[in-house]
């Protein structure tokens, strides 16, 4: 996950709980601080991560002209699901529940999912596009994630049936120093703080397991996307590990999606370059409104 500059939301940013028919979500919302509201944006975080990883790009896309809402998925941080049973985090129930959260909001919607989130995002627009106007795959690849992310996932995956939560939390602060890799996230470099802490306890061990399993497993389902007809943004940081920028190069071309390079930004561009991002998405929502 990226590691969000705070997790107070700023002003225009509010924090929300959104009922669907899959039950209810915690969300940020932060409506367009525009007369004229060009959209509406649904922005699902990655692995280990939340709302709050966008928490920089929602005032900026507000100010575009956007109404957005950044949604923890289902047994993610303050999103409850199960914690010892991993059925209900299947990509497919994961899906449906972005497909309840689309309807709610009663818009058409641009969709984006961050690394995981775009692969939960891409199986969403699969079982059903009609209630999204495009969708943004942001540092989030064809298939699976790359070799040594596989391993650094499949580690966390055995922790997590040995130790619990904070069990987990204590042994990765234990191995690696402030500002290196965590080796439970493919998303982030290990952040010290207590809210980290509490979003880590806030996930669901369940989650973790089924969707970590997922990253390392994923098909290429770049073809069926292609041929969903759906407008589709490729964007990413010209740095990453998670997939390597010529496979998100090449997946663009097989999508005929546009391409963007945060330039100096790596596997959270949302977080890394927030500015040059939030432009890129709203150029991107404004050719496709």
């Amino acid at each position: 996950m990226s590691r969000p500059p705070s997790f107070v939301p700023p002003p225009g940013v509010r924090a929300h709980r959104l009922a669907t028919e899959r039950g209810e979500f915690a969300v940020l919302m932060a409506d367009a601080a525009t007369s004229r509201v060009k959209g509406t944006a649904l922005l699902l975080p990655g692995f280990t991560g939340s709302k709050e990883d966008f928490i920089v790009v929602q005032p900026l896309l507000a100010a575009a002209g956007y109404r957005t809402v950044a949604v923890d998925g289902r047994g993610q941080y303050e999103s409850p699901g199960p914690r010892d049973d991993e059925a209900p985090y299947a990509q497919s129930e994961l899906a449906r529940d972005v497909l309840a959260q689309a309807h709610a909001l009663d818009a058409p919607v641009h969709l984006l999912g961050h690394s995981l989130g775009g692969q939960i995002a891409r199986a969403a627009v699969l079982l059903d596009a009609s209630p999204f106007v495009s969708l943004t795959l942001m540092a989030s690849g064809p298939a699976e994630i790359s070799v040594p992310q596989q391993l650094r996932v499949k580690q966390l995956r055995e922790a997590l049936t040995l130790l619990d939560m904070a069990q987990v939390w204590d042994a990765i602060q234990a191995m690696d120093p402030p500002g290196e890799a965590d080796a439970s996230d493919i998303d982030e470099g290990l952040a010290d703080g207590e809210d980290l802490r509490r979003r880590w306890l806030g996930n669901s061990p369940a989650q973790l397991l089924a969707t970590g399993r997922q990253l390392c497993e994923e098909p290429d389902r770049v073809a069926e996307l292609a041929a969903a007809g759906l407008p589709v943004h490729v964007l990413s940081g010209d740095r990453d590990d998670t997939w390597p920028i010529p496979l998100l190069d090449d997946m663009a071309a097989r999508l005929g999606a546009l391409r963007t390079v945060v330039p100096h930004a790596e596997h959270s561009p949302n977080t890394d370059r927030p500015e040059p991002t939030a432009e890129a998405l709203a150029a991107f929502w404004d050719r496709n409104a």
